[in-house]
């Protein structure tokens, strides 16, 4: 799927790799967005004005559904919907500063919010000759490390999701596309870790994944994480618990 003169709706869109897609895709495609933070939405519109933005917190699913529904009656079509929202909180369960109600949240957003949108989204994709769903997903589905414990989580169940979905799909014209990630420069990722990809990079590894319709696209060190959990799985779990 060549990325030109396509309506794309991407999700996580204010920072990151979300925003670097908007500036790499913004002038030759119609953008749609779905953000949770009003004046980021402005902020983004400020300089992209033929942006097409939507509010919603992706933790609560039914203001998902409303504003998913307001989208399939105005663009009646799409070409592709990037899934790249995503929170992730750090504390272990045995910190003292854990909150059990970030459980939920970081489910619902990173999760059952993706589930939702694929379906809700599917009749608009089905209208075109060829979609494309594109989940992105983290290395940490691969090996989990030790903190983030839900986000790891989360991440397994994007990838299983992701491939059973595939199956479901696969006598229509929607395939289903997934970016692992490493370590990623961003504000989600601040103060944590180094030798961190530059968002600018990782926006033009998942563009040119998409392009040439790589099925499961590993980045970076993603790479040589899946070669040695694949030969050496204990390894990458030593690797990843000590990360």
């Amino acid at each position: 799927m060549k990325l030109i003169n396509k309506k794309i709706l991407i999700t996580g869109v204010t920072s990151g790799i979300g925003l670097a897609l908007v500036e790499k895709l913004y002038q030759s495609n119609d953008i749609y967005i779905i953000a949770r933070n009003k004046q980021k939405i402005k902020e983004l519109q400020s300089r992209f004005p033929d942006v097409i933005a939507y509010q919603a917190d992706f933790s609560n699913i039914a203001a998902l559904q409303g504003v998913v529904n307001e989208i399939s009656h105005e663009i009646h079509s799409l070409d592709l919907l990037i899934n790249n929202a995503a929170v992730q909180y750090t504390p272990m369960f045995t910190d003292n500063d854990f909150d059990v109600n970030s459980i939920i949240d970081e489910i619902t957003t990173n999760f059952t919010s993706i589930c939702y949108l694929c379906y809700l989204l599917l009749p608009v994709l089905n209208q075109q000759h060829s979609a494309v769903i594109l989940n992105v997903n983290s290395g940490l589905a691969i090996a989990p490390k030790t903190t983030s414990a839900i986000y790891c989580a989360t991440k397994v169940a994007l990838s299983s999701f992701s491939k059973s979905l595939r199956y479901q799909l696969n006598n229509t014209q929607v395939q289903v596309l997934q970016a692992f990630l490493p370590l990623v420069d961003t504000p989600m990722t601040k103060g944590r870790g180094s030798a961190k990809m530059s968002v600018d990079n990782v926006s033009s590894e998942i563009i040119k994944g998409i392009e040439k319709t790589i099925i499961d696209h590993d980045i970076g060190k993603v790479k040589l994480l899946r070669i040695i959990n694949r030969l050496l799985p204990s390894l990458a779990q030593k690797i990843m618990r000590n990360n």
